[in-house]
């Protein structure tokens, strides 16, 4: 983690970069070596208060907590000027305890206080008055920006956040997609949209690009292998459909009727179907350019075109989400590719063994492999371990459809962990068997970039 960290910090030089560590010594010199790099260093520190965690999951005594907190404020502040702090489950503490506390570390030198509820326990009331009472009573509470950073446990986390943004915080730690430990935390779209569709209501804002959301999305699922629902708002696909026909009525008379935002503004194209078989190059670019996405050299373009000629063979109509899938497959595809998908059967009948064959490329040379298994995508995926061994674990296996009908392209992701390495694999095919086999040789030649190794003694046929 260390490392990751310290990657980041050498390389994004446009925000502050934080590392977050255990009150500990040991925990808080970790992260000050990681974020050393960054243009703007941020050391965050956290404690357990409750008293649940203080007995159980601590072993300590309040004062205990209290002295180990100030130790490691101080101990960070050696180090950068901005310091953040939280009380751990602050949600289910005492409120006197948090008070004592929360004046000690900015004392001690933080200049940012983390509220966090960290199993999701609270109501939005509670929470803003929390924030409220907290920053009535501590006597040097101007001295800090307050934050929060609410789980979804109850499915609370972004009405909490926003709870208490009205109450005075200033920083709301958020995620994008809602991401995070168990049912997730605050979803960044929604917090952000909330309080700039809002401004009656909230007196702040903030400088977010809410343009980019929606690509940002994507590019966050596609990594993470998590599909977005398709009700999720903001991005989900359903986010600014109206199916209902008093509702197409009523937009097609003004969009306000029943759109409090404009989708343009999330990153949501206004134009979804455009493309077709007969489409032409010049067509295709200009579709791809209004999406945002250009290409590094008119080689990359022309591959491009290429597939999504092959794609509106087997499509009859050719979708915005189709064609950020195809450029996303073939950013996948800039992976070193030792190994490459060539061809491949799969048979899955009632009363029978699925069984598979997969040819890939090797380097070049061609080997086949077939396998049998509990289904069709199993039994390619073993068929694809007989011809490369790589011996990973899938940790992984998810389908999103892409658009809707039953020509909709399937994208999979793949996560596999090899010693200890874990990388992420896509594919995208209107087969979503190939789809399937597509992201597992994709995270292969991760691996393969990693030190994976094909067999030396493969022979031409499994």
């Amino acid at each position: 983690m260390k490392k990751a960290v310290q990657r980041i910090a050498e390389q994004v030089r446009e925000t502050t970069i934080c590392g977050l560590a255990r009150a500990n010594a040991r925990d808080v010199g970790l992260a000050a070596d990681a974020v050393k790099p960054a243009e703007s260093p941020r050391i965050h520190t956290f404690i357990a208060t409750s008293p649940i965690h203080m007995r159980e999951k601590l072993r300590m005594s309040p004062e205990q907590v209290l002295e180990q907190a100030v130790l490691s404020v101080r101990q960070a502040r050696n180090t950068t000027g901005d310091v953040e702090f939280s009380p751990e489950d602050a949600g289910r503490s005492d409120e006197d305890f948090l008070c004592r506390i929360l004046e000690a570390v900015i004392e001690a030198g933080a200049t940012t206080i983390n509220i966090p509820d960290t199993v999701g326990y609270t109501m939005p009331n509670q929470f803003g008055e929390l924030i409220a009472n907290l920053m009535e009573r501590i006597p040097n509470s101007d001295k800090a920006i307050f934050s929060v950073h609410c789980h979804n446990d109850l499915g609370m986390a972004v009405a909490n956040s926003l709870a208490a943004v009205v109450n005075g915080a200033r920083q709301v730690e958020c995620t994008v997609n809602g991401l995070g430990e168990r049912a997730g935390n605050a979803s960044l779209e929604e917090i952000v949209m909330a309080v700039r569709t809002r401004q009656d209501f909230f007196d702040c804002d903030t400088n977010v690009d809410s343009t980019q959301i929606v690509p940002t999305s994507r590019l966050v699922s596609t990594i993470t292998g998590f599909p977005v629902q398709p009700n999720k708002a903001i991005v989900g696909a359903n986010a600014f459909a109206h199916e209902a026909g008093i509702h197409q009525d009523g937009v097609l008379k003004s969009r306000e009727t029943y759109e409090i935002m404009r989708a343009e503004d999330v990153g949501w194209s206004a134009n979804k179907l455009v493309l077709g078989k007969h489409s032409g190059r010049t067509a295709f670019t200009e579709r791809l350019l209004a999406l945002g996405i250009e290409f590094e050299s008119k080689t990359d373009r022309d591959e491009a075109f290429v597939k999504f000629k092959t794609l509106a063979d087997k499509k009859h109509e050719i979708f915005d989400e189709d064609l950020i899938a195809l450029v996303n497959e073939s950013d996948s595809e800039q992976v070193n590719e030792k190994l490459q998908l060539v061809s491949m059967s799969a048979s899955s009948i009632t009363g029978e063994i699925p069984n598979a064959v997969v040819t890939l490329s090797i380097d070049g040379t061609e080997k086949t492999g077939s396998a049998t298994g509990d289904g069709a995508v199993d039994a390619s995926y073993k068929a694809v371990e007989a011809i490369a061994p790589s011996k990973s674990k899938l940790l992984l296996y998810s389908v999103n459809n892409i658009t809707t009908g039953t020509d909709a392209q399937g994208e999979v992701s793949v996560r596999l962990e090899q010693d200890g390495i874990i990388v992420n694999g896509s594919g995208a095919d209107t087969d979503i068997v190939i789809a399937s086999v597509k992201a597992y040789v994709n995270a292969l030649n991760r691996l393969n970039q990693r030190q994976f190794s094909v067999h030396p003694q493969l022979s031409g046929t499994v």
